[in-house]
C-alpha cells in the first residue's frame, strides 16, 4: 500500500466495494456518487452534483435548522447516550484531557482513551465492548479560526462510540453505520435525503483503515473509522480484533438543531449572553446571521488574503469594512474568550499548567490570547469571571470543574499577573523595535512571543498609538502552537546489536535481598558489553542509576535494558560464550539508590498534597549521593513550601508504612487506581508493577524499592530550584545519605563556631553581624566607585559629528557602565575600552543615534575579535572582553571610522 493518507484513500477506492459497499446503505436507498466540485466519493439517497462537505455546500442550516427539535448541550448528549445504552453499549466516564497513558500531551480524540503501547506497538484496550462515552478533547491546530469562522474550537466534546470485532463479539462496519444512521434519523429526526456518507481513510500512528463521514447541510456531524490494519501502509498486518471508532461532535448536533449564527451561540448561549450583557456589546443578530454564512471563507489555513476577503464580505453585506469590524470583531473576541475559558478550566482541573514548555505552551498561548482580547476591547471582566461562569454552565456535564475552581483561579491569577507585569517592559521592547525600523517577519514575531511573551496584537496596538500600521500574519497563533509538538518525543534507541537474543530473566524482582547470582554468558559485544541469560543487575532506567558490581571479579560499571535484553558494561571481560559466571552487586550502592527511589515516591505525593492537584512528576534521578524530582508547579517554592513538603515526607517515613509491590493487569490497575499511577511517563506494557506506599502513594514503577518507609528516615530536602518555566526541582537525601550529610553539617558548624569564636548556639547572630558588615563594606566600595566614575566622566569630552556626540576612549581601571550612565543621552554614542587585569569593552547608543543607523552591537563584536576576545549585544547596548593590549590604539582608530564616518 502507499504511505500517505491521500494515496491510501486512492488505493482503497480502487477496491471500493471491499471498504464502503455496505448492505445497510443499499437497503436505505443510498447510492455511490462523485462530487463534481471536490472530487470526493459519497453516498446519498438523492442525486447530487455536489456533496454536503462544507467546502462544497454553505451552512444551509443557519436560520433554518435541519434538526426539527432544538437541543441543548446536555439534552443532545442525553438523547445520544440513551439510544446507545438501549442498544447494549456500556456508558463510560470521561478520561482526563491530559493524556497520561499514551505519549501525547493532550487527549485529542475519544479513541485515544483506549490507545496503549505494548513495547513499540500500538494496542487498543477497551474497558467495555461495545461502549459509549462523551470525551472532552483538546486541539490547538486551529487557534486563529476560533471565534472567526463560527465553528472552530480548542476544546470540544466527542461522542465516542466504540467496539472491538473478532468475528464473534462486538460488531463491524454494517452494524456500526446502521446505528449511526438510526441515531441521525430516529433520535434527531434528520431526513434521509439530507444525509451524505463521505468515503475517507484514517491513518494513525501504528494503525489505519477506511472510514465514512456523515454530513448534513454543509457540516460534518461524525466520522466512523474502521480500523483493521496494524502497522503502516507499507508494512502492515490485518488486526485480529478490528476496531470501530465513531467520533461525533456533540457541539455540531446542538448547532444543527439551533441554526444560530455560530456554534458558540448554540452551545454556550447562556454564558455568551452573560458576557454580552457584562461587556455592553450590542449584538446585531440579523447581520451576524448573514455574516456567518460567509465566515467560512475566513479560514486562516486556506485564505491567502484575509483583509481582502473581509472587504468582499463587507461588500456582499452592503456595509463598509470599518462597520463590519466594529460590529463583528468584539463578538468574535467574546466567542474566543468563552472557548479558551472552557479549555483552560478543563486542562487545569485535570492537572495542566500554562508554561513555555511542552503542552503547557499551548495553554499559555490561548490564555494570553484571551487576555489580549480583554485588553484590546476593554472588556470589563477577567478570566476569573469567565472560567467561573463556564464551570457553572458545564456543571451538569462536568461537575468537577466547579470543585476545581480554587485551583483554576489560583493558576490563572498567577498568569494574569505575569502578563500585566510584563506589559510595560513589553512596550519598551516594542518601542525599540519600531525605532530601529526592524522588519517584523512572522519568524521574528514568533521569537518575540517565545522569548518575551510579546503578543502580535500588543505590537499592533503600540504601533497604532505611534501612528504606524502593522499587518499581522494570519496564522500566527497556529504557527506558534505548532512550534511545540503535541506528541512527546521518543527515547533514543541504543545502537548496541542485541538481535537474536532472548529477553533477560530479571532476578532483582524475585528477591530484594539477594546480592549474588550465577548466569550463562550469551554474547560479548565489542569486547565490552556482556549479555547474560539472567541478571541481578538493575539497569539504568526511569531516572534510576544502574547497579555496579562484578562479574567473575571483573568490574561492572554500567548496564542498560534494550528491548528486554540487559547489556552489562564490563571492564576487560575475559569470559567465553556459554560459560557460567558469578555476579555480585554493590549492595551498599543498591540499597541507597533504592531508598532514594522510595523517597521520590513519598516526596512526589507530599508535594501534591501541599501544593495542589496539578503537581505531576516530569522527571527524576536517583543516585547514591542524592536524588532529585522535577514536578509541575507554576512558581518557585517558598522556604515554607519546602519545609511543609519535607515535614510531611518525614511523617510518612516515621509512620513505617508498608511498600507493596505487585504486578497488575494494566486495565485493572487503571480502573482501581486511576491515571495518577503514570507519574513521569506512560508504561509500554500490558502488565504494570504497582508500587503502593500505604494509603499515601501509588505509582506504576519498575525501579527497586524497599519494604517499609521507616528505612527512609530522615529525609532532607537540600535544595529547591527552577530548571524550566512551570517546573520545580527538589533535591534531597534519604536514610544513610541524609545522616552522612547531617554529620558533615555538624562538623562544618563546629568549624564555623571555632572561626567566629562563638558558641554554636550564637552562630546565626554572629553570621548576621558579619553579613551586615560585609554589606556596609560593599556599599562604601560602591560609593567610592561612583565618585571616581563621576570625576572621570567630568573630565571626558565628546566629539560632535553630524548632530551626534561621540566618546571613543581607552581608560585605565574605570567603570565603563557607570561612566556611560553619567554621560549617555538620546544623541550620544559611547565606546570605551578599559584596561586593567584584563580588557573590558563597553558601548552604548542613544535613541537618536540608533535612528541614524548606529549599531554598537555589531561594531563591538568585531572590535573584541580584533582584540583577541569576544563580545556582542544589541544596537543600543553591548559589551565584551579582549586580550591584546598592544592592539587597543589600532582598534580605537577602526572604531572611530566605523561609528563616526
Amino acid at each position: 500500500m502507499p504511505t500517505g493518507k491521500k494515496e491510501l484513500l486512492a488505493n482503497f477506492q480502487k477496491d471500493w466495494k471491499k471498504y464502503w459497499d455496505l448492505p445497510i446503505l443499499r437497503e436505505n436507498g443510498f447510492k455511490r456518487q462523485n462530487c463534481k466540485n471536490c472530487g470526493k466519493w459519497f453516498w446519498a439517497v438523492v442525486d447530487q452534483d455536489k456533496c454536503n462537505d462544507s467546502s462544497c455546500r454553505p451552512y444551509e442550516f443557519l436560520g433554518k435548522p435541519f434538526i426539527p427539535k432544538k437541543y441543548s448541550y446536555f439534552s443532545a448528549w442525553d438523547a445520544i447516550r440513551k439510544f446507545f445504552v438501549k442498544e447494549e453499549h456500556v456508558p463510560l466516564e470521561r478520561y482526563p484531557v491530559l493524556c497520561r497513558w499514551y505519549p501525547l500531551y493532550f487527549n485529542i480524540a475519544g479513541i485515544v482513551n483506549f490507545y496503549r503501547m505494548s513495547g513499540n506497538k500500538l494496542t487498543f484496550e477497551f474497558p467495555a465492548n461495545p461502549s459509549i462515552m462523551l470525551q472532552p478533547c483538546l486541539r490547538f491546530n486551529n487557534i486563529p479560526n476560533i471565534g472567526v469562522t463560527g465553528r472552530a474550537d480548542t476544546s470540544f466534546c466527542m461522542v465516542q462510540q466504540s467496539a472491538l470485532w473478532d468475528g464473534k463479539q462486538g460488531y463491524w462496519k454494517d452494524h456500526a453505520i446502521g446505528l449511526d444512521y438510526r441515531m441521525l434519523t430516529e433520535v434527531f429526526k434528520i431526513k434521509p435525503e439530507a444525509i451524505n456518507f463521505l468515503e475517507d481513510a484514517w491513518l494513525g500512528h501504528g494503525a489505519f483503515g477506511s472510514s465514512l463521514e456523515y454530513h448534513i447541510a454543509g457540516v460534518e456531524l461524525g466520522n466512523c473509522v474502521f480500523t483493521e490494519f496494524a502497522g503502516s501502509p507499507d508494512n502492515y498486518t490485518v488486526m485480529q480484533q478490528k476496531v470501530i471508532d465513531m467520533g461525533a461532535g456533540l457541539e455540531r448536533f446542538v448547532w444543527a438543531s439551533a441554526g444560530t449564527p455560530t456554534i458558540y451561540d448554540a452551545v454556550y448561549g447562556e454564558v455568551i449572553d452573560k458576557m454580552k450583557a457584562k461587556a455592553g456589546i450590542k449584538y446585531d443578530k440579523e447581520l451576524f446571521l448573514r455574516y456567518s454564512k460567509l465566515a467560512g471563507r475566513l479560514n486562516f489555513d486556506e485564505c491567502p488574503d484575509l483583509e481582502a476577503t473581509r472587504e468582499d464580505i463587507a461588500h456582499i453585506l452592503g456595509i463598509d469594512k470599518s462597520e463590519l469590524v466594529q460590529k463583528i470583531d468584539p463578538m468574535t473576541a467574546l466567542y474566543s474568550i468563552a472557548d479558551h475559558s472552557k479549555t483552560l478550566a478543563l486542562a487545569i482541573a485535570d492537572g495542566g499548567l500554562p508554561s513555555n514548555i511542552g503542552g503547557g505552551y499551548n495553554l499559555r498561548v490561548i490564555l494570553r490570547r484571551a487576555l489580549s482580547f480583554i485588553e484590546k476591547y476593554n472588556i470589563p471582566f477577567d478570566l476569573y469571571w469567565s472560567t467561573e461562569k463556564m464551570a457553572e454552565f458545564l456543571k451538569p456535564m462536568f461537575p468537577e470543574l466547579r470543585e476545581a475552581l480554587p485551583a483554576i483561579h489560583e493558576i490563572i491569577g498567577v498568569e494574569e499577573k505575569r502578563y500585566k507585569n510584563a506589559t510595560e517592559r513589553t512596550k519598551r521592547a516594542i518601542d525599540n523595535l519600531l525605532g530601529r525600523h526592524e522588519k517584523l517577519t512572522e519568524d521574528k514575531l514568533a521569537e518575540l512571543y517565545d522569548s518575551q511573551g510579546i503578543t502580535p496584537e500588543l505590537i499592533a496596538q503600540v504601533a497604532a498609538e505611534k501612528g504606524l500600521k502593522i499587518e499581522l500574519p494570519a496564522g500566527f497563533w497556529a504557527n506558534v502552537a505548532d512550534l511545540h509538538t503535541v506528541e512527546k518525543g521518543e527515547k533514543k534507541v541504543s545502537d548496541i546489536d542485541i538481535s537474536g537474543l532472548p529477553e533477560t530473566e530479571l532476578l532483582y524482582y524475585e528477591d530484594m535481598e539477594k546480592r549474588e547470582f550465577s548466569a550463562r554468558v550469551l554474547k560479548i559485544i565489542g569486547g565490552k558489553f556482556v549479555v547474560l541469560d539472567k541478571t541481578l543487575f538493575y539497569p539504568r532506567g526511569g531516572g534510576q542509576e544502574p547497579d555496579f558490581g562484578t562479574l567473575n571479579g571483573k568490574r561492572v560499571f554500567d548496564s542498560e535494558k534494550i528491548n528486554g535484553v540487559i547489556v552489562h558494561a564490563v571492564e576487560n571481560p575475559n569470559f567465553k560464550v556459554g560459560e557460567i559466571i558469578k555476579g555480585k552487586i554493590d549492595w551498599e550502592r543498591r540499597w541507597q539508590i533504592t531508598l532514594h527511589h522510595d523517597a521520590t515516591h513519598v516526596i512526589n505525593a507530599a508535594a501534591r498534597k501541599v501544593l495542589g492537584p496539578w503537581v505531576w512528576q516530569e522527571g527524576s534521578k536517583k543516585d547514591t549521593e542524592r536524588a532529585h524530582l522535577d514536578i509541575d508547579h507554576y512558581q518557585p517554592l517558598s522556604k515554607e513550601d519546602v519545609e511543609k513538603i519535607e515535614t510531611l515526607a518525614n511523617k510518612v517515613a516515621e509512620r513505617g508504612l508498608n511498600v507493596d509491590k505487585r504486578v497488575w493487569d494494566r486495565t485493572k490497575a487503571e480502573k482501581k487506581f486511576g491515571f495518577k499511577i503514570y507519574q513521569g511517563a506512560a508504561v509500554p506494557s500490558d502488565k504494570l508493577r504497582i508500587v503502593q506506599i500505604g494509603d499515601f502513594s501509588v505509582e506504576a514503577c519498575g525501579g527497586t524499592h524497599g519494604n517499609n518507609t521507616k528505612d527512609l528516615f530522615p529525609i532532607l530536602i537540600t535544595k529547591a530550584e527552577r530548571p524550566a518555566d512551570g517546573t520545580v526541582r527538589l533535591v534531597y537525601k534519604a536514610g544513610p545519605a541524609a545522616i552522612k550529610h547531617l554529620e558533615g553539617v555538624g562538623r562544618e558548624i563546629k568549624e564555623l563556631s571555632d572561626i567566629l569564636d562563638v558558641p554554636e548556639g550564637k552562630i546565626p547572630k554572629a553570621v548576621e553581624k558579619l553579613f551586615v558588615d560585609w554589606k556596609n563594606h560593599l556599599k562604601l566600595k560602591e560609593r567610592k566607585i561612583e565618585a571616581a566614575a563621576k570625576e572621570t566622566a567630568a573630565q571626558l569630552k565628546f566629539e560632535e559629528v553630524k548632530g551626534l556626540k561621540f566618546l571613543i576612549k581607552a581608560l585605565e581601571g574605570a567603570d565603563a557602565q557607570k561612566i556611560s550612565k553619567e554621560l549617555s543621552g538620546d544623541d550620544t554614542v559611547i565606546f570605551l575600552i578599559i584596561s586593567g587585569e584584563r580588557i573590558s569593552v563597553f558601548a552604548s547608543a542613544g535613541k537618536k543615534a540608533i535612528e541614524t543607523g548606529v549599531d554598537v552591537g555589531k561594531v563591538l563584536k568585531t572590535a573584541c575579535e580584533k582584540l583577541g576576545g569576544r563580545g556582542g549585544g544589541r544596537q543600543e547596548l553591548a559589551q565584551g572582553i579582549g586580550q591584546n593590549k598592544e592592539k587597543i590604539g589600532e582598534v580605537l582608530e577602526w572604531v572611530r571610522k566605523e561609528l563616526m564616518e
